[in-house]
């Protein structure tokens, strides 16, 4: 993955400029454990981050074991002094060589990530590894022809800097479909992230997110202007929530 997030400044900065709020965050797990076919599921997360969802999945799916990988050493860090849990274990191992037994994952998950993966490809078959047969993998991510965050409208030229790093979706089918998977279903589903666009803006006041780091410092700022004066225009109306929303795909192991 990205080797973007070994910095220190950012990995602080993701854990407070990506939270939730609690029934979001909740109804992101009811969402992934309608997926889960087993009772006390054994469960990977790829690229756990900060363990928000680890976490979470361990709090909210009844039973289950949640193991978190990480390919950075801070990530870890953040996520084992943030989000601990006696029902989550925290490893740092890479997508395409995940540090695990064959067949012993009910269910994998990978948030914000499968556009970081330097081998798609390879870590789909790493995935259809450690899954037990009909377990399932779901993707929360955002196809290449539906970047719709809005995030674009302070920083257009972020669209299309996504643009160029972020999968289509036929692409990603692909690469399941060759290493064993067949597709469930793709859907869409969206949640508020921040209750008005001047929380909004203090969360991405630091930057906490790595398609920032592709920006200059002047190009940043002006964006993060846009957005202030956004802000202190909605004051004089009637605020509203922040929705974030994400392409959902589902595949199931043959």
């Amino acid at each position: 993955m990205s080797r973007v997030y070994d910095d220190e400044r950012l990995a602080g900065a993701y854990e407070r400029g990506n939270e939730m709020p609690e029934a979001s965050l909740r109804a992101w797990v009811t969402l992934i454990a309608s997926y889960v076919q087993r009772a006390s599921p054994s469960i990977i997360e790829i690229g756990s981050g900060t363990g928000v969802f680890s976490a979470a999945m361990a709090r909210w799916i009844e039973g289950s074991e949640v193991t978190g990988v990480d390919a950075s050493e801070v990530m870890l860090a953040e996520a084992r002094r943030h989000h601990p849990h006696p029902a989550v274990r925290y490893l740092l191992g890479e997508a395409e060589t995940v540090p695990a037994a064959e067949g012993v994952f009910d269910l994998a998950f990978m948030s914000r990530v499968i556009h970081h993966l330097p081998d798609r490809a390879q870590a789909c078959r790493e995935l259809a590894r450690v899954l037990r047969a009909d377990g399932r993998v779901v993707v929360r991510t955002t196809f290449r022809e539906r970047l719709d965050a809005l995030v674009y409208d302070y920083w257009p030229q972020l669209r299309a800097i996504d643009e160029q790093r972020f999968p289509g979706e036929e692409e990603v089918v692909a690469d399941f479909v060759s290493a064993g998977f067949t597709l469930d279903e793709v859907i869409s589903f969206a949640q508020p992230v921040a209750a008005n666009l001047a929380e909004y803006h203090a969360r991405l006041a630091s930057r906490p997110q790595s398609k920032f780091t592709r920006l200059t410092e002047d190009e940043f700022h002006r964006g993060l202007v846009r957005l202030e004066a956004a802000a202190r225009n909605e004051t004089l109306g009637k605020p509203r929530p922040i929705l974030e929303r994400y392409d959902v795909a589902v595949f199931s192991r043959l």
